[in-house]
């Protein structure tokens, strides 16, 4: 896949169907795991089984015999896999080699077997027995200041019982600095939200899709990063319910979709059109969007028709008068202009709107990843507030989140501003005091390492340093720590960009299953619709050497605090008795969790809205205005374009499983840069050339990627995109969400430069 000739062709089939079909046992055979790989395929979100490593989609309650999707099947063929990497492959590679490699070459070299500790004598990785890595964390954590000199990092595939500890874990060695992968993404929802309905998560269930009148979608690339969902929308457009898709760029599976286990529609090649609206919305322009639905909505209620909800507003907001004064200031042609969206088309997405009576609005990092995407979440809520969308079946706000139990982590302490609520509880449930002043979230322990007020980062799971803006600033910070620990299954960057220490500390995955003297055991994930499930593992571990994540955070924790009273032991063998914890400590969302876990169809967590409660100050739903129509940083550089950073379909967050991006059509290249036409043909550029983007930022730093080969897309006029995370270092460290403190990777402010003649590309 590495050596394919690079290749640009438009795809014009259907989304899912046989190519998914074909990419799911191309992906068998290239792990080598495909009698392997099949069978776990079968317990793959099935009750029994495990939960899918990738995403954070509900399973549905209708069970079929095959509950994964491709991109699933690529994810578990990858942990699955035969490939080992083993101590002598660290004697045949140092560090700097392997610096040299790809992101894909790294992922394809397989599974860690067993602990590794930097040795910068030889610049390579050499085994290390279990006690002496927890003994060179401990001293570490020990020598340290403050507490608050440790960064605590969480992947969100970690379970809920292994993030929990580690959340006790670090505040009774005395800090909340928590980075987590939500920082990245979903942050905005987390903080976004509660303001507004009193919840930083989604008001929906699976089950809404069957009653929702119309579906809007902004800002994600369903196919892609939550491809199961596609089997509700394709079951929703056969009912007739409008769908609105709202994005910069057109994406294959929201146009066209073949369900793989629907046996008509692959026994004819038949499949199901999906977007009856496509909104091409310029980058930035959702704020506009929304805006003038509500003014379209507010000059129908001014010309004497009953649009909104009224005795909804009246009993259950606040803030409706200065909503309804700032949606009238607007102008249709500043609301035109901004949105790049005629006047027309926002008044028909008005009218979809207007005309159901439940409405769902799901939306993606389209919408979080920009510098005011916790205020635009909140307008997303604004405008299902005013028909009184939540609380009533088919209705309400729901956040696509990507990773399989990033919203789960959030939900057991996994947060760098913890509620003084939780803090109490752990107090009274664990006997200690916890830390109350905030901790840091991403951006804030980059910030920190370069400050040289870090000195210790734990990475439990991920790839952090892939993941995080401003990958070169990123990499000095962290070969400033004295000690970097990564927690993974797979050999990645971050282990190859290290502290003056580093050790790899190799889990066992979520498919594997986990036995102690207590008998086998099971984790438990919480989807982004707030239901909790258990997921147990059905594969022998890839190495005898992996140790489950609860074991090892409750290891640094028995050698960093050796007088805790806290019985770490006891959780290693037995984790009922951590989910006894969860209990004590969130009693109103995890009472009898024990007993209610033991439902293999699991169990939701309460969402307040949905009975209509409002956790806020007042007890009110809340109308938050945004006051004008930008989101992002005004540039007055005429050559400006808005970079949005994207994942492939052969992709999952860093990992990298192909070169390939099949649904838009490039093959063999992760450079590349998808333009508008006529953004390339005004800058005199010829399709299939190779150019360089460059930051326009005022911080002094200049931030330039090479070697980008354009490639012709129907993106929004000014708008481009390419591959995250090869273009995160164009992502200034300091451009993020101030609120949530999420990178604004949807709004780079670019211009093209440095272009160089070469052959003529196909449009895509």
């Amino acid at each position: 896949m590495a050596d394919e000739k690079p290749r640009y062709k438009t795809y014009n089939r259907p989304a899912g169907g046989w190519g998914a079909a074909a990419a799911t046992a191309k992906v068998l055979l290239e792990q080598s795991v495909v009698t392997k790989g099949s069978r776990a395929l079968l317990s793959m979100n099935q009750p029994g089984g495990f939960k899918c490593p990738s995403c954070a989609f509900p399973d549905a309650d209708c069970k079929k015999t095959l509950e994964f999707c491709e991109n699933g099947a690529k994810a578990l063929a990858h942990e699955a896999t035969k490939f080992r990497v083993t101590r002598e492959f660290f004697e045949r590679h140092t560090v700097t080699e392997l610096m040299a490699q790809s992101d894909y070459w790294l992922e394809m070299q397989g599974r860690l077997t067993e602990p590794m500790r930097y040795d910068a004598r030889t610049d390579r990785y050499v085994p290390v027995g279990w006690d002496d890595a927890f003994v060179l964390i401990a001293r570490h954590l020990r020598a340290l200041d403050s507490p608050d000199q440790a960064e605590f990092y969480t992947s969100g595939r970690t379970p809920n019982e292994a993030a929990f500890l580690y959340a006790i874990f670090v505040r009774q060695f005395g800090t909340n600095n928590f980075p987590d992968c939500s920082n990245m993404c979903h942050e905005p929802t987390s903080r976004g939200l509660p303001p507004s309905i009193g919840i930083g998560k989604g008001t929906v269930v699976l089950e809404d899709f069957e009653h929702a009148e119309a579906i809007f979608l902004f800002g994600h690339n369903t196919g892609t990063n939550a491809p199961r969902m596609m089997t509700n929308l394709v079951e929703a457009r056969k009912r007739g319910v409008p769908i609105v898709a709202v994005n910069p760029m057109p994406e294959r599976a929201l146009i066209r979709f073949t369900e793989p286990q629907d046996i008509v529609q692959m026994a004819t090649f038949g499949s199901t059109p999906i977007t009856s609206e496509f909104v091409h919305i310029r980058i930035g322009g959702d704020l506009a969007l929304l805006k003038g639905m509500m003014l379209a909505m507010f000059e129908r209620e001014a010309a004497g028709e009953t649009i909104f909800d009224h005795d909804f507003i009246r009993e259950h907001t606040a803030g409706f008068e200065a909503l309804r004064d700032d949606i009238l200031s607007q102008s249709w042609a500043d609301l035109v202009a901004h949105s790049g969206i005629d006047e027309r088309q926002i008044r028909r997405c008005a009218e979809i709107y207007i005309r159901s009576n439940a409405t769902m609005i799901c939306y993606g990092m389209g919408i979080t990843q920009h510098l005011q995407g916790s205020k635009l979440v909140q307008q997303i809520a604004n405008i299902l507030l005013l028909k009184g969308n939540f609380g009533k079946p088919g209705a309400g706000i729901s956040p696509i989140r990507g990773h399989s139990n990033v919203q789960g982590d959030r939900t057991v302490g996994i947060d760098e501003k913890p509620p003084e609520a939780y803090l109490d509880r752990v107090r009274e449930v664990f006997d200690f005091e916890p830390p109350r002043a905030h901790g840091h979230h991403a951006v804030e322990a980059v910030e920190a390492m370069h400050a040289g007020t870090a000195k210790v980062f734990i990475g439990l799971g991920g790839n952090f340093v892939r993941a995080i803006s401003d990958t070169d600033r990123t990499y000095d910070a962290m070969r400033k720590l004295n000690l970097t620990v990564g927690i993974a299954t797979k050999l990645n960057r971050g282990h190859l960009v290290h502290g003056r220490e580093a050790l790899i500390l190799p889990v066992v995955a979520r498919s594997e299953w986990i036995r102690t003297p207590a008998g086998e055991q099971f984790v438990t994930i919480e989807d982004s619709m707030s239901n909790v499930t258990a997921s147990r593992g059905v594969l022998a571990p890839a190495s005898e050497h992996l140790k489950p994540e609860v074991e090892i955070v409750c290891r640094m924790a028995m050698a960093t605090l050796p007088d805790s009273r806290i019985p770490w032991a006891s959780y290693i063998e037995n984790y009922d008795l951590i989910r006894d914890k969860i209990a004590e400590v969130y009693p109103a969302i995890y009472s009898g969790f024990g007993e209610r876990i033991r439902n293999p169809a699991g169990f939701h967590l309460d969402i307040p809205p949905r009975r209509r409660i409002w956790n806020t100050p007042n007890g009110k739903a809340n109308f938050r205005v945004l006051p004008g129509l930008e989101v992002n940083a005004a540039v007055s550089d005429p050559s400006m374009l808005r970079l949005a950073t994207v994942r492939s379909h052969d992709q999952f967050n860093t990992t990298i499983y192909s070169y390939n991006d099949r649904y838009r059509g490039v093959y063999g290249d992760r450079m590349v840069l998808l333009m508008n036409r006529e953004d390339r043909e005004a800058r005199g550029l010829e399709a299939g050339s190779q150019v360089a983007l460059e930051t326009i930022s005022d911080d002094g730093i200049q931030r330039r990627v090479e070697g980008l080969t354009i490639v012709d897309y129907p993106m929004s006029r000014g708008a481009v995109a390419g591959y995250y995370p090869e273009l995160n270092p164009l992502l200034p460290l300091g451009y993020f969400d101030r609120t949530s403190g999420t990178p604004a990777a949807k709004s780079i402010p670019v211009r093209v430069v440095g272009r160089a003649s070469g052959g003529s590309a196909p449009a895509v």
